[in-house]
């Protein structure tokens, strides 16, 4: 009952994740496209629509449409079904797990929207004065969080000689 409990909250936690990213993207569309940016904050937090047709920071974006989707959607995709593989095949941590599985979602969600508009949608930028981050969605937090507790995942092992 245990294992089933853990796997209905990790369920959730990946359609949350996806969820919450599909949202927010659907109300940049409805809210941002077409609109003259938005500052928050002091400037610490700008809305700012964009179709980011490339990967992290736009690389790629301007590659011919054929490595585009040969990268961004069929090596992305073959990649996120690896990482798949492993969150099932092998044993993890509950931190491993929630790392693995946010990767996942905010990964899935962002492949989503390369294969149905062939682009994905970021709205969202921060920072302070010059300063700044490149723009980006809550998918592309997700990954980042999911990297961060992987990462500290492996960090506490080795440190605990596992």
């Amino acid at each position: 009952m245990k294992i089933f409990r853990r796997g209905v909250l990790l369920c959730l936690l990946v359609a949350g994740t996806a969820g919450c990213d599909r949202v927010t993207k659907h109300l940049a569309v409805l809210a941002l496209a077409g609109s003259p940016e938005r500052s928050y904050l002091g400037d610490t937090i700008r809305l700012d629509y964009h179709e980011n047709a490339g990967g992290f920071l736009s690389t790629g974006a301007h590659w011919r449409p054929e490595a585009r989707t040969a990268v961004f959607q069929i090596a992305n995709g073959l990649f996120l079904l690896g990482a798949l593989i492993m969150a099932a095949k092998f044993k993890w941590s509950r931190l491993g797990s929630i790392g693995l599985l946010m990767f996942l979602a905010g990964g899935i969600s962002n492949l989503v929207d390369r294969i149905a508009m062939g682009r994905v949608i970021d709205f969202l930028n921060v920072g302070f004065g010059p300063v700044r981050t490149g723009i980006f969605n809550v998918a592309d937090v997700a990954i980042m969080a999911g990297i961060g507790l992987l990462l500290l995942e492996h960090w506490r092992r080795e440190r605990a000689g596992v």
